[in-house]
């Protein structure tokens, strides 16, 4: 992917009120363990406030939110990213068809919370199943285990080969 690209993980809503999740980028490109980490900012606009919030991505959480497409398209109450490390994101069908109700709440960073309805247009869960594998091609994951520090007798060893 080229410098600068964003991928929109979720765009969700119309008109007055919509939620998106913007990925940025890897967080440290190039250092371990960071670097499958990804900067993402979360943008909520509804009728009468907007608010934008940088986050920070793990692996983990783009398998959370597989998880929360499926049980959202089920028609099921999802929270997202409630592990208390980035703002809690919190779907409710409304009973409407098409309309889910939309809580966003950074209790970690400023303690507020947005709450409103986002129209869900015809196909948003394939649109958005695409645009998870997106994210996954464009920053694919790298990092599967990080090395363990060496121990002393490992650099015995190094040293006694290298001395031979």
């Amino acid at each position: 992917m080229a410098e600068g690209t964003t991928v929109d993980l979720i765009r969700l809503g119309e008109g007055e009120s919509s939620l998106g999740v913007r990925v940025l980028g890897r967080t440290m490109p190039g250092v371990l363990p960071w670097h499958d980490f990804l900067d993402a900012e979360i943008v909520v606009t509804s009728g009468f406030a907007q608010g934008r919030l940088e986050v920070c991505l793990a692996p983990d959480d783009l398998d959370g939110w597989a998880q929360a497409l499926g049980a959202l398209a089920a028609g099921r109450d999802v929270v997202w990213m409630d592990d208390g490390r980035n703002p809690e994101i919190r779907f409710e069908p409304s009973g409407q068809s098409g309309v889910a109700l939309v809580v966003v709440t950074d209790a970690v960073g400023s303690g507020t919370s947005v709450r409103g309805p986002l129209r869900l247009a015809d196909g948003w869960a394939d649109d958005h199943y695409e645009r998870l594998q997106r994210v996954r091609v464009s920053w694919p994951q790298k990092v599967v285990e990080t090395s363990p520090a060496p121990t002393s007798g490992g650099a015995e060893l190094l040293s006694a080969v290298a001395s031979r």
